[in-house]
């Protein structure tokens, strides 16, 4: 397989702004996707670089995604993830790409699952996501990887720590980093009795193990790529292209309920968890006395893609500040296409952005941020 990197690392920086990127479903699902998650300096990124050189060895092309955190004070971030993948990162079977979180919560970036989609489409053996440091309820790799790894550190909380509902039960597998400390054999003790406190699981399902690995002579590397090799043979891939997307549709059934969307003929492309791209065909009713699109309907279809991207959570986003700029215009026939993309997300704000687009040359329209507050009212 050649892999034509400049071009998929296009496709990937298209996904990250918001763009509708669609793939050949016949091309999809081949790739196994394995996620690592775990909290903050678990050593995650240094197991990913071990797993790189180990499937690397046994002829397997993988393609990663680290997602890291994004400054809430200026919104950048390091993304210096990959720093700690860099032994692997220039061979050409490897495909390692860094994503900002953007102040996205669960522990993935937007876009995550179609990026995901983009390397196996790509024919990588196995899509490998890495999510930003997590807290014990940020579980949104379960939507996306085939193979939940969780990387616990040793000495991380106390007996009690172990056995708290959230990230552990989302494993698939259990693995204990840096294994060679002295406090790593209680750790694997404590995971080992939270396994046995659980309801027993139905005859022949999945055992979830928990291992040891370390830096030191790449211990308990081969035997974790073993049972991530096993877990796929027993769960099979594909996990996110059976599952049903509940978002999409929450957000389909909020714009079939907004008449005034309706009577403009605005139409719903896409949608997700913080994102929503509509398009409008303009027709006469649409052009201002200088023949060119008017303004108030180009502000409305940026503002629809707005309000259904903000309540895309499932909670009424209310509107409390928006700015637009308009580029080009657009006259009678043209398509617009508005991509409404969450910038940063808290308990009570969030901030998006929307560009308007014409969808026959690509050209900017306008561009349109907004804000809203969060209420705990669900829409």
């Amino acid at each position: 397989m050649s892999v034509d990197r400049l071009a998929l690392a296009r496709t990937l920086s298209r996904i990250e702004r918001g763009d509708a990127v669609a793939f050949d479903t016949q091309s999809l699902g081949r790739a196994h996707v394995v996620g690592i998650t775990g909290a903050p300096g678990a050593g995650k990124s240094t197991l990913v670089n071990l797993l790189l050189g180990e499937w690397l060895s046994r002829g397997r092309k993988t393609g990663v995604l680290a997602v890291d955190p994004s400054s809430p004070i200026t919104g950048g971030a390091v993304l210096g993830d990959r720093v700690r993948m860099g032994e692997h990162g220039a061979h050409g079977d490897v495909f390692i790409r860094s994503v900002a979180s953007r102040g996205h919560l669960g522990g993935l970036a937007q876009g995550t699952r179609t990026m995901v989609d983009a390397l196996d489409a790509a024919g990588f053996d196995v899509v490998l996501v890495e999510t930003v440091g997590a807290g014990q309820s940020e579980v949104e790799i379960v939507e996306v990887a085939d193979t939940r790894i969780v990387a616990c550190p040793p000495g991380l909380g106390d007996d009690v720590q172990s056995i708290k509902a959230g990230i552990l039960e989302i494993a698939d597998i259990l693995v204990v980093t840096k294994s060679d400390l002295p406090s790593a054999d209680r750790t694997m003790r404590d995971l080992r009795d939270m396994l046995h406190l659980r309801a027993a699981a139905p005859e022949g399902a999945w055992k979830v193990p928990v291992l040891g690995t370390s830096t030191q002579d790449k211990l308990g590397v081969p035997e974790l790529a073993d049972r991530i090799a096993a877990h796929a043979q027993a769960a099979g891939r594909g996990r996110r292209l059976t599952a049903v997307d509940p978002v999409a549709g929450h957000v389909h059934a909020l714009w079939a309920r907004d008449p005034f969307a309706q009577s403009l003929g605005v139409r719903l492309r896409g949608a997700g968890s913080g994102t929503a791209t509509v398009a409008l065909t303009l027709q006469p009713s649409h052009i201002n006395f200088n023949g060119t699109c008017h303004g108030g309907v180009t502000f409305s279809l940026a503002d629809t893609a707005f309000g259904l991207a903000s309540n895309s959570h499932g909670v009424i986003a209310a509107g409390i500040d928006a700015h637009i700029t308009y580029q080009n215009p657009a006259t009678t026939g043209d398509t617009l296409v508005a991509r409404a993309v969450e910038v940063s997300r808290s308990k009570k704000l969030a901030v998006y952005r929307v560009d308007v687009t014409r969808e026959s040359d690509g050209a900017a329209l306008c561009s349109f941020t907004g804000t809203v507050y969060r209420t705990e009212r669900p829409n």
